[in-house]
């Protein structure tokens, strides 16, 4: 997945055809690092531009969702509406193919007078920004404060110079001569893959291996024992794909296999053969298809860092403690051999001198063989007899109190891991407010008041999926869900899927009139079962089905725990392909 030079080129030509000329209506600030622009007057008439600068996912778009904002703007938010507020965008370009856009804004001023200000928007992983400068360069703000102290290459604070960081010696891919392209790859003693990318700005690993691919060279062969002339075949390659990028020629697609996106790119890509090419009819779209759930997923789990972190800590002090408490039992296994000592002191207690202290006697529970026994000389016969069946006793009772413990133990597992699976699906803050509230309830963290926020949270509702020939499926986010879906959503005649032995989603297919479920519902079923598992990233997982008329349900287990005797099993590779997500 690279968001390189050639996307943001992509980018830059599409923004600048619909946007350039239109006036900016209307700015907010969803999170700390996110900006959403509404443009009025566009080639489209009215359009929202979202802008993220989150250090692991940095991303721009066109969008059609109204992301909720703070009731109070954030700072950056205000000096940005002060400043363009209804200004207008008069130019927008890349400089040499770095992964930056710059946007030029003309507004007037509080005396009237017509003013040219710059919003630069850095695309560069965790170092990416949104940076506002005037018509001489200088900072007036920023979305990220980068004081001396955090970076001593480039300070970004109100007052200093803007600069575009050094990108070390590489070069313009566009203009680069083939003499310089030869000289630049033969100096450095790299894979060719690392050569290419590390040679000239806005080129990633991605589009190196491509071009290298589509060369017939080997990406990993160092450049050193290349052939010069080698080199040079690669060099029409590489020029090929960037007089794409000059020419302003892109092709946006995505690369698909098995119902999963692996890549994207604005130019044709070689080395994905075994994927199915999705053409899309702007780069725009593509990175909203591709990232919509990708950043939706990636803020959830900045959100839920809190709660993963304890979950993770909880389960592994249980797991602790449950391995301490099968040791234990595993000890008092040895009580069988206690009961036997005091029976044989006890047969053989007439033939033992005073003071003794071992037994030598034959062993009768095992085929006559000679056994020592060792004995307490201070203590009599019978006593000695009596020590080792009150060591029995004890062994026994604490035997039968670790497997009830133990019991207890495996279930709080299984509970904990439940919601840590619930915890990597949560895709919206009622699924994180629900998983809070069963912590709470089970004890697990401490409870508190969620109301008096601005802005009620909607109730977290199911997944909602539906198959080509109309049969429902319903999917629970957390126990709670597959509590409710199971035992007050479902009929008896429905069908029910779950992951075998392992925590996930429970899925519920809604049956037709008593009709036989066609072959395809139950694979999709399976699959989705299968994709919303703790497996998920496996190959296969073994998904077990029944009508829910066989499910019964624990007194006192933790919501979403089911039992059944009954059940078909499939082995199915988690998918979520073919199936129309409703909600």
């Amino acid at each position: 997945m690279a968001f390189d030079g050639i996307t943001i080129a992509n980018l830059a030509k599409e923004l600048k055809e619909e946007l350039v000329g239109a006036r900016i209506f209307k700015i907010t600030q969803p999170e700390e690092d996110e900006l959403q622009f509404v443009f009025k007057g566009t080639k489209s008439g009215s359009k929202k531009l979202f802008i993220s600068v989150s250090p692991s996912l940095p991303i721009i778009y066109f969008t059609e969702e109204n992301k909720p904002s703070p009731f109070t703007a954030p700072n950056f938010c205000m000096f940005l509406r002060k400043h363009i507020g209804n200004g207008r965008l008069v130019d927008l370009y890349q400089p040499n193919m770095e992964r930056i856009l710059v946007f030029v804004v003309e507004h007037f001023d509080e005396m009237g007078d017509l003013c040219r200000k710059e919003l630069i928007v850095e695309l560069m992983g965790k170092h990416s920004n949104i940076i506002f400068v005037n018509d001489e360069h200088k900072i007036l703000d920023s979305i990220k404060h980068i004081p001396a102290s955090v970076s001593s290459l480039r300070e970004v604070l109100p007052g200093r110079p803007y600069f575009i960081p050094k990108t070390g010696e590489k070069l313009n891919p566009l203009t680069v001569s083939q003499e310089d392209f030869l000289s630049s790859l033969i100096k450095k003693d790299l894979p060719l893959e690392k050569a290419l990318y590390q040679s000239f700005t806005g080129i990633s690993p991605l589009i190196a291996r491509s071009m290298i691919d589509q060369s017939g060279l080997e990406a990993k062969a160092n450049t050193k024992s290349i052939n010069e002339d080698f080199l040079r075949h690669l060099y029409h390659f590489f020029k090929d794909n960037m007089t794409l990028v000059k020419e302003e020629n892109f092709h946006p697609q995505i690369y698909e296999k098995d119902g999963d996106y692996i890549e994207y790119s604005s130019i044709p890509l070689s080395g994905f053969d075994d994927c199915q090419v999705l053409e899309k009819n702007s780069i725009s779209d593509l990175l909203s298809d591709y990232y919509k759930t990708k950043v939706i997923r990636t803020r959830m789990r900045q959100k839920s860092a809190d709660l993963r972190h304890l979950v993770s800590q909880l389960l592994e002090k249980e797991i602790k403690k449950l391995d301490l408490q099968e040791r234990q039992l595993a000890d008092t296994g040895k009580m069988e051999k206690d009961r036997i000592y005091g029976e044989l002191i006890k047969a053989y207690a007439y033939t033992l001198p005073e003071q003794a202290d071992s037994l030598i006697c034959q062993n009768y529970y095992d085929d006559n063989k000679e056994i020592e026994i060792k004995l307490d000389k201070n203590l009599t016969p019978m006593e000695n007899s009596q020590k080792y069946f009150s060591k029995y006793a004890k062994a026994k009772r604490t035997a039968s109190a670790l497997s009830s413990v133990i019991l207890e133990t495996k279930e709080t597992v299984k509970h904990l891991e439940s919601v840590q699976t619930s915890l990597e699906f949560a895709m919206d803050e009622a699924s994180l407010l629900q998983i809070r509230e069963e912590l709470e309830e089970y004890g697990f963290i401490k409870k508190h008041v969620h109301g008096k926020k601005k802005g009620k949270v909607e109730k977290s509702q199911p997944y909602h999926y539906q198959t080509p020939d109309g049969y429902d499926l319903y999917v629970g986010k957390n126990n709670y869900q597959n509590e409710e879906l199971t035992f007050h959503f479902a009929n008896n005649n429905d069908w029910w899927f779950h992951a075998k032995g392992i925590p996930g989603s429970h899925v519920i297919v809604k049956s037709k009139d008593k009709k036989e479920l066609p072959d395809s519902v139950f694979e999709a079923a399976a699959g989705l079962a299968a994709y919303y598992s703790k497996n998920s990233k496996q190959g296969k997982v073994e998904i077990d089905y029944v009508q829910k008329r066989e499910l019964r349900k624990v007194t006192g287990a933790a919501p979403g725990f089911v039992i059944y005797h009954t059940n078909y099993s499939m082995m199915i590779a988690p998918s979520i392909k073919g199936l129309n997500l409703l909600s």
